[in-house]
């Protein structure tokens, strides 16, 4: 089953690159924090030992959560738009 929305501890790949932290897109990180009201969201990034090198605020539309498992014949995948 697809789920419409993130939260916390979920997985994630940024969508877009961010040069100024040195972060570009297809880099995974964990949602750590909800801010706004779920309207933003504290992503950390860390390297294979654990150690976090960068950990950064950014809207929905700059991440998108990972699967792990097959989704659901039935589930349609939502659409962000800018």
């Amino acid at each position: 089953m697809t789920k419409s929305r993130i939260e916390l501890l979920d997985v994630v790949a940024l969508t877009v690159d961010l040069p100024e932290y040195n972060l570009y897109r297809g880099q995974v990180g964990t949602v750590v924090e909800l801010l706004a009201g779920s309207a933003a969201f504290e992503v950390e990034f860390s390297d294979r030992n654990g150690r976090t090198y960068e950990s950064v605020g950014l809207r929905p539309e700059q991440i998108m959560v990972l699967h792990f498992e097959p989704a659901s014949p039935d589930s349609v995948p939502e659409m962000v738009t800018a």
